[in-house]
C-alpha cells in the first residue's frame, strides 16, 4: 500500500512538472512570437510607400520565420502534404480549415502572395491594418447588409481576375478547436460560384499545438495538407458539402 502511495505521488509530481515545463515553454514562444512579429512589422515600414511586392516579401519572411520560432522554442515543426496539388491547376482559390492564429502566417509560405479575407475592424489596427490594406485584403462587414457586402462577391471577381495570387478563405467563419466539426459558412460556396475556378482545400491541426483561447501552447507537429481541387461547375451546396467531407475527414487523419 505504501508503494502504491508512492508511485501515485511520484505520478502527480512528474505531471506537475511536465505540465509547468509546458507553461515555461509556452511563455517562451510567446515572446519570441510576438517579438518577430512586432520587429517585422516595424523594419517593413518603408514598404507602405513602396510597390506592394516588398511588403508581401515581408508577409512570406514573416511565415518562414514563425515555422523557425515553433521550432526553436516548441521543437515543433511544420509539415506540408500535396503541394503538389498546388500545381495541377493554373488559377484556384484556397478553402483552409481555421484552428489558431498560426495558419494566417503559416499559409503564406507555400502560397504566393495569397489575398486575405476578413473583418472590416483589422483594417483600423494601427500599423498591422496599414499592411492588411496595402496588400489588397478584401473587407467584409459580418452580420450586417451594407452596400459594401452587396457587391462583395463582385469585388472578389474583379480582383482574382486582374490578379495572379490565389484567394484565402475560412470557410468555418472563425476559429474552430481542433476535433470540432462547426459547419461551413454558406458564403464558401457563393465564392465558389462567383469566381468559377478551382478550390483547394486544407486541412491541418493547429489547434493541437495552439487551443482556441489557450495561453498554453504544445509540443506537436504541424500537419498542413493541400488536398486534391474541386473543380468548378458544380452546385455551390454540392460544393460545400464536398469541402467539409474532404478537410474533416483529413483532418482525423492527424489525431
Amino acid at each position: 500500500q505504501k508503494r502504491t502511495q508512492k508511485n501515485k505521488e511520484k505520478t502527480k509530481l512528474i505531471r506537475t512538472y511536465k505540465a509547468l515545463m509546458q507553461i515555461i515553454k509556452s511563455l517562451i514562444f510567446n515572446l519570441f512570437f510576438y517579438s518577430v512579429v512586432t520587429v517585422v512589422l516595424i523594419i517593413a515600414i518603408p514598404t507602405l510607400i513602396l510597390p506592394k511586392k516588398f511588403t508581401l516579401l515581408f508577409g512570406k519572411l514573416l511565415a518562414n520565420l514563425i515555422i523557425l520560432v515553433l521550432r526553436i522554442t516548441l521543437n515543433t515543426k511544420v509539415i506540408f502534404h500535396g503541394l503538389e496539388n498546388l500545381k495541377k491547376v493554373d488559377k484556384f482559390f484556397v478553402a483552409s480549415a481555421h484552428q489558431s492564429i498560426l495558419e494566417t502566417f503559416i499559409l503564406q509560405s507555400p502560397l504566393d502572395f495569397p489575398i486575405f479575407i476578413l473583418k472590416k475592424e483589422l483594417l483600423k489596427i494601427p500599423l498591422f491594418g496599414w499592411y492588411l490594406k496595402k496588400i489588397g485584403s478584401i473587407e467584409i462587414v459580418r452580420e450586417t447588409t451594407t452596400k459594401d457586402n452587396l457587391s462583395f462577391f463582385e469585388k472578389i471577381k474583379k480582383v482574382i481576375d486582374r490578379d495572379k495570387r490565389p484567394l484565402l478563405i475560412f470557410p468555418q467563419g472563425t476559429r474552430v478547436k481542433f476535433g470540432e466539426r462547426a459547419p461551413f459558412k454558406k458564403g464558401a460556396g457563393r465564392i465558389y460560384d462567383a469566381l468559377n475556378i478551382p478550390c483547394i482545400p486544407v486541412a491541418l491541426n493547429t489547434g493541437k499545438i495552439w487551443p482556441k483561447n489557450s495561453f498554453v501552447k504544445y509540443s506537436s507537429d504541424i500537419h498542413i495538407s493541400f488536398l486534391e481541387p474541386i473543380m468548378p461547375g458544380i452546385d455551390k451546396n454540392e460544393f460545400l458539402n464536398q469541402l467539409e467531407t474532404k478537410i474533416y475527414s483529413e483532418i482525423e487523419k492527424f489525431n
